[in-house]
């Protein structure tokens, strides 16, 4: 059992961790290990995988071998998800929205989620719940960086990972932002790069991502 706050804590601290938390879906499981072991050189050891594609619990297995990265699911929406990204090997969880049934889900098997609010009062309803540390989604359709910096002054208590549609070319903007810990972005990881097994591309991408200041 993991409390809220307990939750909070743990997902604050992992986004601390660096400035970029890698948002990857991936199609071959083969890529996983090597694609993690170049993104944590880079500097970003904390990795996101969506549960978007049928390989998605098999990388999640591959990337969970490798040292010095803590990896995650993505997009969890029920609490089959949740049990299924655990027993992968992930050590925390990031959903798109929240309900009570995933919370309770991911509070009863322990696992961190940072649960995604788009609204002032989904903010605050996570908040009275306990989750002080939440996901900004998806942050460019919402508003952006004035969207997020006007929710940020009267619920300061709430810090944000901002996801959806943050680049290199924004990432610096929302990272100036009181209430932002980190920023969520695939642009770390192009399809591109993946397909040649460009590894050392990728982790250039990722020493970039991870000298953002913040």
């Amino acid at each position: 059992m993991l409390t809220p706050l307990a939750a909070s804590l743990e997902t604050e601290r992992l986004c601390r961790l660096a400035p970029v938390i890698p948002v990857l879906v991936i199609d071959d499981a083969a890529t996983a290990r090597p694609l993690a072991e170049a993104l944590v050189r880079g500097g970003l050891p904390v990795l996101e995988v969506t549960l978007r594609t049928d390989a998605a619990l098999d990388v999640i297995r591959e990337m969970a071998k490798v040292e010095g990265g803590v990896v995650g699911a993505g997009t969890l929406l029920t609490p089959s998800d949740v049990h299924a990204a655990q027993e992968a090997g992930a050590r925390f969880g990031v959903s798109p929205g929240a309900t009570d049934t995933l919370l309770e889900a991911c509070e009863s098997a322990g696992l961190p989620l940072l649960p995604g609010a788009a609204t002032a009062s989904e903010a605050m309803r996570l908040l009275e719940r306990g989750y002080s540390v939440q996901k900004f989604f998806p942050a460019e359709a919402n508003g952006g960086v004035p969207a997020l910096k006007a929710i940020g002054a009267p619920i300061p208590q709430v810090r944000f990972c901002p996801t959806g549609g943050v680049s290199l070319k924004n990432a610096g903007e929302y990272l100036s932002l009181s209430n932002t810990l980190c920023v969520g972005g695939s642009w770390v990881a192009p399809k591109e790069l993946i397909a040649k097994g460009d590894w050392a591309g990728i982790e250039a991408l990722a020493r970039e991502a991870a000298a953002l200041p913040r």
